[in-house]
């Protein structure tokens, strides 16, 4: 049977291939979309499925599309009053959070609260406040599905297991477009270089994270939360083709792997049907072609991404969101070429010594310490 379906961030990567996912169907309603500002993407897909709510992040752009859409009976709301509307609507059943940044946070607490099913492509809501979602989600009887490839393939591969059974997850990295580079090979590349990602197809700022491992980090920090697993037993493994997604090795010492061709669509719609699986269109993976599937390491000492997230996640209390806001202005510091590939290192660590942890904290206390954080970059970096 078909859901009714939100969308946080429907005109990004996941939004798209979300909508794509809903259009194959068929069968799934689609009661609110919402966007940061691409209003014309916005209008197309209201017109295509007929929401009746519409969250438009820039007040003044959600104005302009409400005079766009007046032929149509679609309530246009804006700011985060308008994504907390969209989140607790009542015939929503599955809230997809596919919106970059801890903008998703409030939202996806709203929506537990209110006892809707997450769909989660929304990777900061757990790095910053794992400790306040998950009991929230456990208390509500609200089902936490995982949209990212690696913990849908980890979440595929435990189906029918107990948590207890679970010895160890293996995180699978791609090794981004730089694997193999040595540190000083790295110092000059461009942005351009950074956003040819070998196989997935992603928006600018995970497309950057997966280039540093930055990404990786934050999926392991994810994993954590989303499978109760401490980070001793999270293991992270370069398998550079994007083969195989992820693997749980269980106390018995079998190791389940989930392998697909790298689609998003699949851990979407896994996810937006779950527990059933649909025929989904697409390559399927020929294993007379591809004859072998490699494996290494990642390189910790050239691509630091991966041990400060390890290292903010063994801190914990605040300093996960220190983590994950340095490396959002960062990013957005060097898409704008206002500074080098390493300097995102650089203000992630210096952003993480400064910082005083604040144990267990609050809602507020975790958008205060990234404000603070991103206060502290812009005053020390001067751009």
């Amino acid at each position: 049977m078909g859901k009714t379906i939100a969308i946080l961030g429907s005109t990004g990567s996941i939004g798209t291939q979300t909508l794509e996912v809903v259009r194959e169907n068929g069968d799934i309603t689609v009661a609110a979309l919402s966007a940061g500002s691409n209003i014309t993407l916005l209008e197309q897909q209201v017109r295509e499925f007929s929401p009746r709510l519409v969250a438009v992040w820039n007040p003044e752009k959600a104005v302009e599309l409400k005079t766009r859409l007046a032929d149509m009976k679609v309530k246009v709301v804006s700011g985060m009053e308008g994504l907390l509307e969209l989140a607790v609507l009542e015939e929503v059943e599955i809230l997809v959070t596919a919106i970059v940044g801890m903008i998703g946070i409030r939202p996806t607490m709203a929506a537990i609260e209110a006892g809707k099913d997450i769909a989660l492509a929304n990777k900061e809501t757990l790095v910053t406040a794992g400790h306040l979602i998950m009991p929230l989600a456990k208390e509500k009887g609200v089902r936490i599905l995982p949209v990212d490839s690696e913990h849908s393939a980890i979440f595929q591969a435990i189906q029918g297991s107990g948590r207890k059974e679970i010895h160890k997850l293996l995180i699978t990295a791609s090794g981004g477009p730089f694997r193999g580079r040595k540190r000083e090979e790295l110092e000059h590349v461009q942005v351009e270089d950074a956003l040819k990602h070998p196989n997935w197809a992603m928006g600018r700022k995970i497309t950057i994270d997966s280039a540093t491992l930055v990404n990786k980090g934050l999926e392991v920090m994810e994993a954590r939360w989303l499978f109760d697993v401490d980070l001793d037993h999270i293991q992270v493994v370069v398998q550079p083709k994007s083969i195989i997604h992820s693997m749980v090795e269980f106390v018995d010492g079998a190791v389940l792997a989930q392998l697909g061709t790298p689609d998003m669509k699949l851990p979407i719609q896994y996810a937006l049907y779950y527990p059933e699986r649909r025929y989904l269109p697409g390559e399927r993976l020929d294993f007379s072609a591809l004859k072998e599937i490699t494996f290494d390491n990642p390189d910790m000492d050239t691509f630091k991404g991966l041990p400060l997230a390890m290292q903010a996640s063994r801190l914990g209390g605040s300093m996960p969101t220190v983590f994950n806001a340095a490396n959002e202005r960062a990013v957005a510091m060097f898409l704008k070429k206002q500074i080098g590939f390493l300097d995102i290192y650089r203000i992630i660590e210096e952003s993480m010594e400064r910082h005083e942890i604040i144990q267990n904290p609050v809602l507020e206390q975790i958008l205060e310490t990234e404000a603070k954080t991103y206060e502290w970059i812009e005053s020390r970096w001067n751009v």
